[in-house]
C-alpha cells in the first residue's frame, strides 16, 4: 500500500470518529478559495491563506471590547493590560487549535462536539452557544445604534431597529464572493487601527506605567476589578470564534488527501490567525490606553460611549488634544466595528445550528432570526429605561461577562479533540505541553467564573 493510500485510510478512520450528518461545514464556501502551490514562496502562500484570521479577529475588537477596555482604563489606569495580554495569548493558542481541528478532520467544532454527545446534551450545548452568539449580537446592536445616534442624531430606539436591516448588507456581500468579504473586513480593521493609533498618539500615555501594566497583579481579583477583567476576557476570547474559525479555514482549496497538504494548510492558517489576532491585541491595548491616558482619575462619569464621544471633544476632560475630529473618528470606528462583527455572527450561527442540531435554513432567515433575538431584549431595555444609554451599556458589559462564563463550554471540547490522537492522528494531536497550555486556562477561567458567581450571590444574601 502506498504512503498516500495509507494516509487516506487513516483519515477515513478518523472521520468515522467525528461524523457529520450535515455534510461539509459552510458548504456554500467550503473549498472555493484557491491557494498558492506548496512550492510557492512564503509571502505568496501567506496571502492566499490570509482572510479567515481577519474574520476571526473582528470578534476581538467589537463594541463589547470597547466598553470593557476603555472602562478598564478609565477606572483602573493600566492595571488590566496584563489581562488583555494573557487573554490574547490564550486566544492565539485556541484559534490555532480551532483551525487545526477544521483542517485536519474536515469538521468544525460544532460537528465534532455533536458527534461525541447524545442528542439531549447536543441540544443543551447548542442553546448555550446560541445564547453566547446572542450576547455577541447584543453588543453589536447597541454599539451600532449608539454610533448612528452620535453621527446622525438618530434616537437609540430608531438606531436599534435599523440594525435589523444590516441583513441586506450581509446578503449583498456574500453574493460578491467570500474573498471580497474578507478584503472588506480587513479594510475596516485597518480603519479602526488607524483611528486609535492617531488618538492614543495624541494622548501621550506614560510608557513606564504602560509597561508595568503588563505585569499581573493580585489587585485584579478584587470584586470590581474582577468583573471588568472577566468582561475583557469574555470580549477577547469569544466562544463563537472557536466554532467560526474551524469552519471558515475550510474555505481554502488546500490538499486534503495527504498529511503534508494538511500540515501546509495548518502552518499558514496559524500565521494568518496570529497576525490578525496580534492586530486585535494592539487595538484592545490602544482602547485601554485611551481610557487610561485621557480619563483615569477624572471625576466625570465616562461609562458610556456618548460620554466618551463628548469627552474627546471637551478640552477640560481630554486636554489640549480634544477636538470634534477625535469625537467623529471615534464614532466612525465604533460603527465599523459593529458592522464587521455582524458578518461573523451570522456565519457562526449557521455553523452551530447545522453542526449541533443538523438543521439548515436559508442564510437570510438565519440572519433575521439571529438579529431579532438580539434586538428584542435591547428594544425592551431601551423602552423600559426610557432610552438611557447608561442602562444599555450596562447590558452590554454583562453580555460580555456572560460570554466569559460560557467560554469553558467551548474551550474544553476543543482542547480534548485536538489532543486526541484517535481524532487528529499522531502528527497533528497536541503535545503534552500544548494540551496543558489549553487545559490550564480552561480550569483557571472556570474557577474565576465560579468565584464571580459566588461573589454575586453574596451580594444578594
Amino acid at each position: 500500500m502506498s504512503v498516500v493510500n495509507e494516509e487516506q485510510v487513516a483519515a477515513g478512520e478518523r472521520r468515522k470518529l467525528v461524523r457529520s450528518a450535515t455534510g461539509p461545514s459552510l458548504e456554500e464556501i467550503n473549498g472555493t478559495v484557491a491557494v498558492a502551490p506548496k512550492d510557492a514562496g512564503f509571502l505568496k502562500s501567506l496571502l492566499s491563506f490570509s482572510g479567515p484570521g481577519a474574520l476571526v479577529a473582528v470578534g476581538y475588537m467589537d463594541p463589547g471590547n470597547w466598553v470593557t477596555s476603555i472602562g478598564g482604563g478609565q477606572q483602573f489606569g493600566y492595571l488590566l493590560l496584563s489581562v488583555i495580554l494573557i487573554s490574547s495569548l490564550v486566544a492565539m493558542l485556541l484559534q490555532y487549535m480551532s483551525a487545526k481541528l477544521g483542517i485536519v478532520t474536515g469538521m468544525d467544532l460544532a460537528q465534532a462536539t455533536r458527534a461525541h454527545t447524545g442528542r439531549r446534551l447536543g441540544i443543551a450545548l447548542w442553546i448555550a452557544t446560541e445564547l453566547a452568539i446572542m450576547a455577541t449580537d447584543v453588543a453589536e446592536v447597541i454599539g451600532a445604534a449608539i454610533a448612528l445616534h452620535l453621527l446622525f442624531g438618530l434616537s437609540l430606539i430608531v438606531g436599534v431597529c435599523l440594525t435589523v436591516f444590516d441583513v441586506l448588507v450581509l446578503l449583498l456581500l456574500m453574493r460578491i464572493g467570500f474573498r471580497k468579504v474578507e478584503a472588506i473586513v480587513a479594510t475596516l480593521i485597518v480603519t479602526i487601527v488607524a483611528v486609535f493609533v492617531y488618538e492614543v498618539a495624541l494622548a501621550s500615555p506614560d510608557m513606564g506605567a504602560v509597561a508595568a501594566g503588563f505585569v499581573p497583579s493580585v489587585q485584579i481579583l478584587h470584586h470590581e476589578e474582577l468583573i471588568l477583567a472577566l468582561g475583557i476576557v469574555g470580549a477577547t476570547v469569544m466562544p463563537h470564534n472557536l466554532y467560526l474559525h474551524s469552519a471558515i479555514v475550510q474555505s481554502r482549496a488546500y490538499d486534503r488527501t495527504t498529511e503534508d497538504g494538511r500540515a501546509h494548510a495548518v502552518r499558514f492558517a496559524t500565521w494568518d490567525s496570529n497576525i490578525q489576532l496580534g492586530a486585535a491585541f494592539f487595538v484592545n491595548c490602544l482602547l485601554l490606553l485611551l481610557g487610561g491616558a485621557l480619563f483615569y482619575g477624572k471625576s466625570a462619569d465616562l461609562s458610556t460611549f456618548g460620554a466618551l464621544y463628548d469627552a474627546l471633544g471637551d478640552p477640560q476632560l481630554a486636554g489640549a488634544v480634544a477636538s470634534p475630529v477625535l469625537s467623529t473618528l471615534f464614532a466612525v470606528a465604533l460603527l465599523a466595528s459593529g458592522q464587521n462583527s455582524t458578518i461573523t455572527g451570522t456565519l457562526t450561527g449557521q455553523v452551530v445550528m447545522e453542526g449541533f442540531i443538523h438543521m439548515k435554513i436559508p442564510l437570510w432567515m438565519r440572519r433575521v432570526v439571529t438579529r431579532l433575538l438580539a434586538v428584542i431584549p435591547v428594544v425592551i431595555c431601551t423602552i423600559v429605561f426610557n432610552g438611557s444609554e447608561v442602562a444599555l451599556e450596562q447590558v452590554l458589559v454583562y453580555s460580555q461577562v456572560f460570554l466569559c462564563v460560557a467560554l469553558p463550554i467551548s474551550m474544553a471540547p476543543l482542547v480534548y479533540f485536538t489532543s486526541s490522537k484517535k481524532i487528529m492522528g499522531e502528527r497533528f494531536a497536541n503535545k503534552r505541553g500544548g494540551a496543558a497550555a489549553g487545559g490550564i486556562p480552561t480550569i483557571v477561567l472556570t474557577v474565576m467564573n465560579l468565584e464571580l458567581i459566588w461573589s454575586i450571590v453574596q451580594d444578594f444574601i
